[in-house]
């Protein structure tokens, strides 16, 4: 919708914070972390005076977005009457959010690099209380839209050009008619959302801050609070006994809360179904999928083929057993590393360079916005004192993307610059080639880019890197990360689906229901009847503990973004120029059109299991690297 177009930029910058080249072991980091924002290098701080000159600019410029929010009342009368009163207003729409997107990113990025100012804070607080007001003003342009019709904009669109810019959202407002709701009804409606978010808050309540954690003994005789962090680290223990104490204590301890959170989670669910129902769609995956216009073959069709392509994940577990050296490899086994971490360090300036030469296989142009990037100062590049934690790439229209970065030389740091980059890359093709309503790229493709340059820096790795020790590492914290992304989160999409059915067919998610149908997918998905692995039955209540159960079908994105990105390097590495334009196209395209149909303009057809299988043979292939590298160094002894 028009009138929150800004705000999910916004939205999908913070969703997005996530976030081999003359290497030396004794590289020194600058540390700015304890020194005030201020004395931090300028080279090394973004140039925020690229959005404006000074705070009095900033300012006067809000003052200025105000005064033309005044006019939106004048020039919503009868708008709809004449394709040139409709340009009028959307428009002068355009002008406000063009400057919402400037003064957002300026206050924002300010408060974000020192978060202890509270000047910076109140400004942005009144910022956003205006622009809230705005969108109230804009509450009529979906319905007006509808009122007026296809057939009437079509007209429209003839006389006047200046309209085709906003075809493809007027299109998309008029596709969901059958699912609006009138005026007075939708009003009461919208009142659910005073009370909506409450099971997956008081969950979240109950998990992170309500429920007692446990205390434990390890072998070398220290207590240990296992607290969601504690949980975390020991797990993660070279001493088996250890790993597999925290691993049971913090679970058993949970399922003594699972029939509290199973009634809220069935609360939450039978929610999704209640707007299902209300906006008239057939089921709560179609409800879910329809604002992004995606099929709801593109979610089974990931399940399938997660199914068909479980032998690349079996093979990567009995390696790691081997690994490990484990006679019984357990799932309370699966979180600890097979390879010590090595440590490696590169130079900021280093690490430009790494990623400039993993690049060069898309092209000059591509690199050189990585060089511009770079040379103009887009990048906050390291951690001061108030800075926030984290990182992330935001689109400017107009200006350029920015990036922020906590920097600390560690190969994770440099995947994470890589990370951002492809961000920052996709919002600059995006911008300079699309009109501003066309700009901003789906939701469902904003994670392709940044992965897609984490594969691309990965390839440059493996092919350059001289240390076999460090390969093997840097392998198996990618796979280790790859397994994640499209196994687990498409078990939990599975999961999420099976839910969803049985609250539509009238019944009630239950403890015990719900424990039976994870179990169900956890010994499937990771082979317990192949004895790949054993799994104990308190593996059952993991579910307690996702909180994108709440989120309503977004899981899946985290599959299939993964699964598109590595369908596309693959086709890039091994093509020529016209995979590699295919690629940038997509880039360019911005949000021009839904992403399924994007997606396949660029090679991969996410409705058919090509693209998958790709995804796949790529998995099972590093898998097979990393064997290849561990018995190397398992015959020169040097494990």
């Amino acid at each position: 919708m028009k009138n929150f177009r800004f705000l999910t930029k916004i939205l999908l910058a913070f969703m997005l914070m996530l976030s081999v080249y003359g290497f030396s072991q004794d590289k020194q980091i600058p540390d700015y972390s304890l020194k005030d924002r201020k004395d931090v290098p300028v080279e090394f701080t973004w140039k925020l005076e690229d959005l404006y000159l000074t705070l009095d600019a900033w300012k006067a410029d809000k003052d200025e977005a105000k005064k033309l929010m005044e006019k939106v009342d004048e020039y919503s009368k009868d708008w709809t009457s004449s394709p040139q009163k409709m340009f009028a207003l959307l428009d002068l729409t355009d002008i406000i959010n063009l400057k919402a997107e400037k003064l957002y990113a300026y206050m924002l990025q300010l408060n974000d690099a020192d978060m202890e100012n509270a000047v910076y804070q109140d400004l942005k607080g009144e910022l956003q209380a205006m622009y809230v007001q705005f969108n109230s003003k804009l509450a009529f342009l979906n319905a007006d839209i509808i009122k007026l019709g296809k057939e009437k904009f079509d007209s429209y669109l003839k006389t006047e050009p200046k309209l085709k810019p906003y075809d493809f959202w007027m299109y998309d407002i008029l596709r969901s008619k059958d699912h609006v709701l009138p005026q007075e009804q939708q009003n009461i409606v919208s009142l659910t959302s005073l009370f909506s978010q409450g099971p997956g808050s008081a969950a979240s309540m109950m998990n992170d801050v309500e429920i007692p954690f446990p205390e434990v003994t390890m072998s070398d005789g220290q207590k240990v609070t296992l607290n969601l962090t504690g949980y975390l680290k020991w797990r993660k223990s070279k001493v088996p006994d250890d790993r597999r104490l925290a691993w049971n204590t913090f679970w058993g301890n949970e399922k003594k809360f699972e029939k509290t959170i199973a009634i809220l989670l069935n609360t939450s669910t039978q929610k999704h179904f209640f707007n299902t129902q209300v906006y008239k769609f057939p089921d709560c995956l179609s409800a879910r999928l329809f604002d992004d216009n995606i099929d709801t073959s593109v979610y089974y069709q990931l399940l399938r083929s997660v199914h068909e392509n479980l032998a690349p994940l079996h093979r990567y577990l009995e390696l790691k057993k081997k690994m490990l050296g484990l006679d019984k490899f357990m799932y309370q086994d699966i979180y600890v590393s097979t390879v010590k971490n090595v440590e490696k360090k590169y130079t900021y300036e280093e690490a430009q360079k790494m990623i400039i030469e993993a690049m060069k296989p898309l092209g000059t142009e591509y690199t050189d916005v990585l060089k511009t990037a770079v040379a103009n100062r887009w990048i906050d590049v390291y951690t001061n004192k108030g800075k926030q934690s984290g990182a992330y790439s935001r689109g400017v229209y107009g200006v350029h993307p920015y990036i922020k970065l906590n920097y600390d030389g560690e190969y994770y740091d440099v995947g994470t610059f890589a990370h951002e980059l492809g961000h920052t890359v996709h919002s600059y093709y995006s911008n300079k080639t699309q009109h501003f309503e066309k700009s901003n790229y789906p939701v469902f493709l904003a994670e392709i880019a940044s992965t897609f340059n984490e594969e691309m820096l990965l390839d440059y790795v493996l092919k350059n890197e001289k240390d076999d020790l460090f390969k093997l590492f840097i392998l198996n914290s990618y796979i280790e990360d790859a397994r994640n992304s499209l196994y687990r989160q498409t078990m939990y999409a599975e999961f999420e689906l099976a839910i969803h059915k049985r609250v539509e067919e009238g019944k009630t998610l239950t403890s015990d229901w719900m424990n039976n149908k994870y179990l169900e997918l956890a010994n499937e998905y990771y082979g317990k009847s192949k004895g790949i692995i054993e799994i104990p039955d308190l593996v059952s209540t993991e579910w307690t503990r996702v909180p994108h159960l709440y989120y309503n079908f977004y899981v899946y994105q985290y599959s299939t973004g993964l699964i598109s990105s590595m369908a596309l390097c693959d086709m890039v590495l091994k093509g020529g120029e016209n995979e590699k334009n295919k690629y940038l196209d997509l880039l360019r395209a911005g949000g021009s059109d839904y992403a399924i149909p994007l997606l396949k303009n660029a090679g991969v057809d996410m409705t058919k299991k090509d693209a998958f299988n790709a995804a796949f043979k790529r998995f099972d292939y590093l898998v097979g690297e990393m064997e290849k590298i561990y018995e190397k160094l398992k015959a020169e002894n040097k494990l």
